[in-house]
């Protein structure tokens, strides 16, 4: 008699959110809620977060799983209640590699830290004593990859997450709650100084084979960047993605720009490292102020903004400004002599244009529901 073949395993059930944050959106997972092989670093937890988002998929679909095929959708996320003094829940963000078995852990991302606090709240990781019925919640991140605080202002209704609301984020289609971030110290410097900029310098020569050699400002300042100015790479400043991601050649200049700039930064030791660290550094390039159009068709004009930016993401034209580039970009912006090409802002106050419409970044919602967030409405 033939043996009957053996069943398959059950599949895996994990709780988890898909949330989005401000221009991003990601599955969110309690630690505690985590298989016990992922919850510690290492192979098995990255081997369960490309399983969830569908990766890696040589169609660059992600079809059979959570991940959306793009820099701002493939993306994961794990909150903990929080050991540390005046936090209350630890934040660990992964990016994770469309095409390739990769999750990164170098850097966080902005724009769904907007995110996390409400999530935090929703899944009982706040102690509820600190939690207002009505009102405003203050949610205490420690931002575990890279080893900083962020503050998030939820609103609450009825002791529940407010999610519904009029304030819109150029990016977003939809209105909702808006939370607003306090990102503390982001470039505090050590003892030594030298922190915020890794080489000591505002501006160094970068020589980059086979583009030349570059004025660069190489800051680390909510996420290690290198801003490059646009006029230098023979960008105006006012691309949108197709004028990048559809030239090769381009994405490999950009890509040389950035590996160098690493290596310059002390991130890695040799350029052939950087394709294992894909989420950092980013590499913008900026231009003064001027009138453009923006994805959506919106046209942006010069008295609008201070200056524009465009940004890398994992290899590609980003299709907004990441929460951490927008806190890199206004710290150098406000220190003198970091970029001549324009003045800094008098006021500190820096209004960036990126491919969309110039607005700050933001929030986030359960499930497939929408929602936005950031620091002022749209005007």
């Amino acid at each position: 008699m033939t043996a009957p073949a053996p069943r398959p395993a059950p599949a895996l059930k994990i709780p988890a959110t898909y949330m989005r944050g401000g221009t991003s959106k990601g599955v969110f997972f309690r630690l505690q809620d985590l298989p016990e092989a992922a919850r510690s670093p290492g192979a098995a937890r990255d081997a369960l977060l490309l399983r969830v988002t569908g990766s890696p998929d040589p169609y660059g679909k992600q079809i059979d799983g959570m991940g959306g095929a793009t820099s701002s959708t493939s993306k994961t996320v794990i909150v903990s209640a929080s050991a540390r003094p005046d936090h209350d829940v630890d934040y660990l963000f992964g990016k994770v590699s469309i095409d390739s078995a990769f999750v990164d852990w170098s850097g966080n991302c902005g724009n769904l830290s907007a995110a996390v606090g409400p999530f935090a709240i929703s899944a009982g990781l706040v102690d509820a004593s600190r939690l207002p019925v009505d009102g405003v919640a203050t949610v205490r991140i420690w931002q575990a990859n890279i080893g900083k605080t962020i503050v998030a202002r939820v609103p609450m209704a009825a002791g529940q997450v407010v999610e519904d609301g009029d304030f819109e984020l150029d990016g977003v289609t939809f209105p909702a709650a808006e939370i607003q971030l306090e990102f503390l110290d982001p470039a505090d410097e050590g003892e030594d100084g030298g922190a915020m900029f890794p080489t000591g310098n505002l501006v160094d020569m970068l020589d980059v084979p086979g583009v030349g050699t570059l004025q660069a400002t190489l800051i680390n300042a909510g996420i290690p960047t290198i801003f490059v100015n646009a006029a230098d790479i023979g960008y105006t400043g006012s691309e949108l993605q197709e004028a990048i991601n559809s030239d090769a050649a381009a994405l490999a200049r950009f890509e040389a720009i950035r590996a160098h700039g690493a290596v310059r930064m002390g991130l890695i030791a040799d350029i052939a490292e950087a394709v294992r660290r894909q989420h950092t550094p980013k590499v913008a390039f900026v231009a003064p102020a001027a009138g453009y159009t923006a994805s959506s068709g919106k046209r942006v004009e010069a008295g609008d903004i201070d200056l524009r930016v465009r940004a890398m993401s994992m290899g590609k034209l980003h299709h907004a400004m990441m929460g951490t580039a927008a806190v890199a970009i206004g710290t150098a912006a406000a220190i003198p002599g970091t970029w001549s090409t324009w003045p800094p802002a008098a006021d500190n106050e820096v209004r960036c244009a990126s491919a969309i419409p110039p607005a700050p970044f933001g929030w986030a919602r359960r499930q497939r529901r929408s929602t936005a967030s950031g620091r002022s409405p749209r005007r």
